[in-house]
């Protein structure tokens, strides 16, 4: 299994309307007792999933790894988002996709 390797920005400050931020999140999950389901084309769709859901709430995904058994996001978001609304957004719209998709996987 190849490492995506992403360049991260240092240092680079983001702008608002009367704001500054610099916001970065390493967010972690697991599947459910850690079973080994991302494999065998599930890790692309996975993949692919979450980059449309960064673009439909507009936030930007700087690294993501998906291990059989877990996935790593390094998430880079504005201020006004909540993290834990951003990680409901992300596990349950996956989690719906994915079982609609691959029903053989509840």
């Amino acid at each position: 299994m190849g490492k995506d390797i992403f360049t991260i920005r240092e240092n680079t400050l983001s702008y608002g309307r009367g704001y500054v931020y610099f916001l970065q999140y390493h967010l972690v999950w697991c599947t459910k007792y850690r079973k080994k389901v991302l494999t065998d084309g599930l890790d692309t769709e996975c993949r692919e999933m979450l980059q449309k859901l960064a673009e439909e709430y507009r936030f930007q995904i700087l690294a993501m790894e998906v291990i059989p058994d877990h996935i790593h996001l390094l998430v880079d978001c504005k201020p006004q988002f909540f993290i834990s609304d951003m990680i409901k957004i992300m596990k349950g719209n996956l989690a719906r996709q994915m079982f609609l998709v691959h029903p053989e996987l509840k």
